[in-house]
C-alpha cells in the first residue's frame, strides 16, 4: 500500500503509515513563477492500493487533493482511499438566504467527479459538522463518516477530572454532548441562545446547575472562538469554578487562539490534529492548547474497510 498527502498533511501521513505499515509515497512539487502548481507521482502505482490524505482546508489544498486523486487513478492505482480529516465548508450545508451557494454540496460534487480506480474510490471523513453531508457524495464515491469519540472521551476525562459537567456551546451539539455525557456518567448542560436585531447571539438560559463545578465544553469545531467565549462567560456567571474546552477540529484562524487564551475564561483546550493549524498553534501556546492524534482511529477504520480484507464498512 502507498500513502500520500497534500502539502499540509505530511505529519498525519507519516503517523498513519506507521500504524498501517504502508509505504510513504513520493511526490515532486513545484510552483511556477505565475503561481501554477506542478505535481509528479514518482512511484509506480499500477495495481497498487493507494491512500491520499488531505483536508479541504483551503482552495489550494482542495485543488491539490483533487489533482493528486485524478493523477493517482490515471497512473493505475487499483483502489483509491481519500482521507479528509477536516472537510471545509461543512457549515455551509444548506441555503438560508435566496441565492446562497451550498458550498458543502459543490465541493462534494468536485470530489465525486474524480475518475474511478479499478476497484473502488472511498472517502473517509471525520466528525462532520452536519451528518447529512456524507450523502452529498455521489457517482460511486463511497463516503465513510468516522467519529473521533474515543479520543474525545479521553480528552474530556483529562480536563474534567473526577467531577464535572459536560456542556455545549449551542443547541446544535446538544444530542452529541448528551450522548458523550451519558457514556461518561456525568451531567450534561445546554445553553439557550437568541439573536438580537443585528444578528448578535446572546445566551439567555442554562439548563443545569454548574455552581461550584468544573465545566468542560465540547464543540465539533472552534474557529474564531466567539461562541465558545460566550458560552464560557455564561457558565462562569452561573458559578462554574473552571471552564475548559474539547473540540475535534481546531481551526484558530489569525489570532483567534491568542484572544481565547487572553480572555481568561478558558483554562485549557484539547483538540485533535485533524487540522494542521492546530498542530502549528499548539507548539506556540505554552501548553494552553493540547493536540491528540486521530491516526489510530483512522487506521482502525481503514483496516476495517480495506477491500483486500474482505470486510465492509
Amino acid at each position: 500500500m502507498l500513502i500520500y498527502a497534500t502539502s499540509s498533511y505530511g505529519y498525519l501521513r507519516d503517523e498513519l503509515a506507521a500504524h498501517t505499515q504502508a509505504e510513504v509515497g513520493r511526490l515532486t512539487r513545484k510552483t511556477f513563477d505565475d503561481g501554477e502548481l506542478y505535481h509528479q507521482i514518482v512511484d509506480e502505482t499500477v495495481g497498487r492500493e493507494v491512500v491520499l490524505i488531505g483536508g479541504t482546508i483551503s482552495e489550494t489544498e482542495t485543488l491539490e487533493l483533487f489533482d493528486l486523486s485524478c493523477g493517482l487513478v490515471s497512473s493505475g492505482a487499483r483502489s483509491l482511499t481519500i482521507i479528509a480529516p477536516y472537510l471545509g465548508y461543512s457549515t455551509m450545508d444548506r441555503a438560508v438566504k435566496p441565492g446562497e451557494v451550498v458550498k458543502a454540496k459543490t465541493r462534494a460534487r468536485l470530489l465525486s467527479s474524480i475518475p474511478h480506480a479499478r476497484e473502488t474510490n472511498r472517502l473517509i471523513v471525520l466528525d462532520l459538522h452536519a451528518e447529512g453531508i456524507q450523502y452529498y457524495f455521489e457517482g460511486g464515491l463511497h463516503a465513510i463518516h468516522v467519529y473521533a469519540k474515543p479520543i474525545i472521551l479521553e480528552a474530556v476525562r483529562e480536563l474534567g477530572g473526577a467531577k464535572f459537567v459536560l456542556a455545549c456551546t449551542d443547541a446544535g451539539r446538544a444530542k452529541w454532548v448528551e450522548s458523550l455525557a451519558n457514556e461518561l456518567g456525568v451531567p450534561a448542560s445546554f445553553v439557550f441562545k437568541k439573536r438580537l436585531g443585528d444578528g448578535t447571539p446572546v445566551i439567555n438560559a442554562i439548563n443545569a446547575d454548574v455552581a461550584g463545578r468544573r465545566v468542560v465544553l465540547y464543540d465539533d469545531m472552534v474557529r474564531s472562538g466567539g461562541s465558545l467565549l460566550n458560552a464560557a462567560q455564561a457558565y462562569r456567571d452561573a458559578g462554574a469554578v473552571e471552564v475548559s474546552c474539547v473540540t475535534t477540529h481546531g481551526l484558530f484562524p489569525g489570532d483567534a487562539l491568542r484572544r481565547i487564551k487572553q480572555s481568561g475564561l478558558i483554562s485549557r483546550i484539547l483538540c485533535t490534529n485533524s487540522h494542521p493549524r492546530a498542530v502549528e498553534q499548539a507548539r506556540q501556546s505554552d501548553g494552553f492548547l493540547g493536540v491528540r492524534s486521530v491516526s489510530s482511529v483512522l487506521a482502525d477504520v481503514f483496516r476495517q474497510t480495506n477491500p483486500t480484507s474482505g470486510t465492509s464498512p
